[in-house]
């Protein structure tokens, strides 16, 4: 039988590997981490309306009835392409006849990685626990400082980049503060804190159409966002940020402005792009390597003229198709070039508001609350796995009918250290 290892346990490589299961072929799939996120709502696990367990699962539950299928939790040191082996951390060197690259992408800085340890981005579990460790103490040294100095720092939260995730967090933000939250403070009022939306552009959701791009932007306003567009930031420090407007002073920022594909593609030689994405044929193939597949956002792939979205709804579909191509290779049958089905675009923005380019089963722009409501049965129909689709309508249902979140739960280690070293600063 031919050996398909694929790298990377996303969107794409999931996929990829459950759509050979019928496939006369054992497959490896490789990830360093044990579970699967489903990223789209990971800025939900950092505003405390869900918890982590809401929106991962063990790969191996997810695979956990095909026979064909093998999971490999390591790490990929180095890629052989000419021996056909990939060498593993701790497992040695696992050989291949197809080789799926999906490991995604990271935050871009644009070239100012200092910024990072000041400006987290959201990529992993680990970065949302991360992130709403920050958040939520920020308020917490609010509340001790007023009873200690009838006084505290101000409340702004800072989030860069316009585009769906940091709309997306914008929004969640203004309703931690201004809604829930309001009346679980004594000393403090959290509806004063501010959230404060750059975006370089001209309009927020750039890629978008403009009305729906102008609704976001009332939207967000609605719900208590600052928009500053057409505004850079030239440098990032731990307690503000410096943009060609002038300096803002922030208890948090948050960064949303880009990301760049995994550096795998480059490191293997490769012709990427300016984001490290490796540029791919009609097969989803790197030039000469008709047994390597590029999938997901490690791929270039443009459709119309135009480079494909990071998204997951792009990963799913090349995954799919990797796994097709290689069936239709195990059966002799010509190859069918990728074709890209664009369903649409959508972002929520807050409790009860959204934005919707929906493009199947039909044309159409929606906004508020209809926008809402499709976003949210869109994303439980894409979760994996029954008990989160359950979990995850049930603690939407308690969220927005009670107005209280349940995960709001400080954990972090970093942020616990820089807690106790902050009281012991001040005895």
């Amino acid at each position: 039988m031919k050996n398909v290892v694929i790298i990377g346990g996303g969107f794409a490589g999931i996929r990829a590997a459950k759509a050979l299961a019928s496939a006369s072929v054992s497959v490896f799939l490789v990830d360093r981490k044990n579970h699967h996120t489903f990223q789209p709502l990971l800025y939900q696990v950092a505003t405390a309306t869900l918890s982590p367990a809401d929106i991962a699962q063990p790969i191996r539950a997810i695979l956990q009835k095909q026979k064909n299928t093998c999971v490999i939790m390591d790490e990929v040191t180095s890629i052989d392409i000419e021996e056909k082996k990939v060498h593993l951390k701790n497992e040695g060197a696992l050989p291949y006849d197809y080789l799926v690259l999906a490991t995604g992408a990271t935050h871009s800085y644009f070239g100012h990685n200092e910024w990072e340890q000041f400006a987290p981005g959201l990529k992993t579990i680990e970065d949302a626990l991360r992130l709403r460790g920050r958040i939520f103490s920020v308020f917490e040294e609010a509340e001790r400082d007023m009873v200690r100095t009838n006084t505290h720092k101000p409340l702004n939260f800072v989030v860069i980049g316009g585009g769906p995730t940091g709309v997306e967090v914008a929004g969640a933000l203004a309703d931690t503060c201004h809604v829930y939250l309001r009346d679980e403070f004594r000393h403090i009022d959290t509806t004063k804190a501010r959230v404060i939306l750059l975006e370089a552009m001209s309009k927020v959701l750039g890629p978008y159409p403009d009305d729906l791009s102008s609704s976001a932007f009332q939207q967000l306003n609605e719900c208590g966002v600052e928009i500053m567009i057409n505004t850079q930031v030239t440098d990032v420090q731990e307690s503000y940020v410096m943009t060609s407007a002038g300096k803002i002073d922030a208890a948090v920022i948050i960064w949303a402005a880009g990301v760049q594909a995994s550096p795998l593609g480059k490191d293997l030689g490769f012709p990427v792009d300016r984001r490290g994405c490796v540029m791919v044929d009609q097969f989803l193939n790197p030039p000469a390597h008709p047994e390597i597949f590029i999938c997901g956002d490690l791929a270039h792939f443009e459709q119309d003229g135009k480079q494909l979205p990071g998204v997951a709804q792009t990963a799913m579909q090349m995954g799919v198709h990797a796994a097709e191509v290689i069936k239709q290779d195990l059966e002799s049958k010509p190859r069918k070039p990728f074709k890209f089905f664009d369903k649409g675009d959508m972002a929520t923005i807050g409790r009860m508001r959204a934005v919707a380019n929906i493009r199947w089963p039909f044309n159409a722009h929606a906004k508020g609350f209809a926008a809402w409501v499709s976003w949210l049965i869109i994303h439980i129909f894409f979760l994996i796995g029954l008990r989160n689709r359950f979990l995850v309508f049930w603690q939407w249902i308690w969220t927005f009918s009670s107005c209280q979140r349940g995960a709001q739960l400080i954990t972090d280690n970093e942020v616990l250290c820089k807690h106790e070293a902050q009281l012991a600063s001040k005895k």
